[in-house]
C-alpha cells in the first residue's frame, strides 16, 4: 500500500502546476469560443433544453439569457485570473463548476463529446494544489519546489488522459455486444463517407488500409493505461502516438481532440523549460564556460528548494 501511495502522490514540482494553471486556463477561454460556444444561444432557447444526468441529479435550472451570460462573464474574469497564477485556489473553485456547467448546457443536445472529460477533470483537480511561489519572490513557472500535492493532482490529470481512450475502446465493445468487432467493421468508411474530406475520400479507394488503422487505434485505446507507467523516452513516444492519432483524424475527418491533447502536457517536464531557456541564454551571452558555472548555480538552487520543501 506504501509503494501505492508513493506511485499516486510521487512529488512534482510546483512549477508545472503553474504552467498548467495557464495553459489550460487560456485554453477554456478558446474553448467556450470555438468548440462549446452555443452556450449562449441555448440560454435563448430554453424549450430545447434536454437536461443531462448531471443537471438532473443536481436539479440545475433551466438555461437562460440571465444565467448563461453570467456564466459566461465569470468564467472570462475568472481564467484571467487564474492564468495569471493570482488567487489560485479561488479563481480554481470559481472556474471548475461553471465551466462544468456551461458544458453541460453546450451539450444538452444529445451528443456528448468526451473529448472534454480529461479538460472538466482537470479544472477541479488544480485547485486542489495551494499557492505556486507568488511573483514577488520569483516567477511562479520557475518554482522548483516539489509537492505530493502537486504530485497527486498531476497524476490524476494523467489518468483522465488515458481514460478518454480506454474507456472510448470499451464503449466500442459494448456497442458490438460485447465482442471484438468494431475494428474489422466499415465504421471509418462510413465516417469518411458522411464527412467527405479529400484525405479520407483519397484512402477510401484502400479500404484495407482502413481496417488496419481502426485495428491500430483500437489497439492503442486499449492498452493505453500502459502510458501511465512509461518514463522518460519510452512515455514521450507512447504521447507521440495518440497526438499523432488525432492528427491521422483531422487528417482524414477534421475532427479534432484539442480538450484532450492540451492536457497531455501533464506528461510533460513543463518545470524545466525557465531553467532551460536560462542556461540557454547564458551560454549564448557568457560562453561555455560562464555556462557551466550557471548550471552549477541552478543545481544548487534547485537543491536548496527542494531541501526548503
Amino acid at each position: 500500500m506504501t509503494r501505492v501511495a508513493a506511485w499516486f502522490t510521487a512529488p512534482i514540482a510546483l512549477a508545472r502546476i503553474a504552467w498548467l494553471r495557464t495553459i489550460l486556463y487560456l485554453f477554456v477561454i478558446l474553448d467556450m469560443h470555438a468548440f462549446v460556444r452555443d452556450t449562449r444561444l441555448k440560454g435563448e432557447s430554453p424549450g430545447l433544453y434536454q437536461p443531462l444526468w448531471l443537471a438532473r441529479l443536481f436539479e440545475l435550472p433551466k438555461p437562460s439569457v440571465p444565467i448563461t451570460t453570467t456564466l459566461y462573464v465569470v468564467l472570462i474574469v475568472a481564467c484571467l485570473i487564474g492564468a495569471a497564477n493570482v488567487l489560485p485556489r479561488v479563481a480554481g473553485w470559481v472556474i471548475a463548476p461553471a465551466f462544468t456547467w456551461w458544458v453541460l448546457i453546450g451539450m444538452s443536445d444529445g451528443k456528448v463529446d468526451h473529448d472534454h472529460m480529461a479538460l472538466v477533470m482537470a479544472l477541479w483537480l488544480l485547485p486542489t494544489v495551494g499557492a505556486v511561489r507568488g511573483w514577488r519572490a520569483g516567477s511562479p513557472y520557475d518554482d522548483q519546489r516539489r509537492s505530493e500535492s502537486a504530485g497527486w493532482t498531476i497524476r490524476f490529470i494523467q489518468i483522465s488522459v488515458i481514460a478518454t481512450y480506454f474507456l472510448s475502446a470499451v464503449a466500442k465493445v459494448r456497442g458490438a455486444g460485447w465482442t471484438f468487432a468494431w475494428p474489422g467493421s466499415a465504421v471509418l468508411t462510413w465516417a469518411i463517407v458522411r464527412r467527405p474530406h479529400p484525405v479520407g475520400e483519397w484512402l477510401l479507394n484502400y479500404p484495407w488500409l482502413l481496417q488496419v488503422m481502426q485495428y491500430v487505434g483500437f489497439i492503442g485505446e486499449i492498452l493505453s493505461p500502459v502510458v501511465l507507467w512509461l518514463k522518460g523516452r519510452w512515455q514521450l513516444i507512447g504521447a507521440l502516438f495518440f497526438i499523432g492519432f488525432h492528427v491521422a483524424n483531422t487528417a482524414i475527418l477534421l475532427i479534432h481532440f484539442l480538450p484532450t491533447v492540451v492536457c497531455w502536457l501533464a506528461f510533460a517536464p513543463l518545470e524545466k523549460i525557465v531553467p532551460g531557456c536560462r542556461r540557454l541564454f547564458a551560454r549564448s551571452t557568457k560562453g561555455s564556460g560562464a555556462a557551466e558555472a550557471e548550471d552549477h548555480a541552478e543545481e544548487g538552487r534547485q537543491a536548496e528548494q527542494q531541501a526548503g520543501a
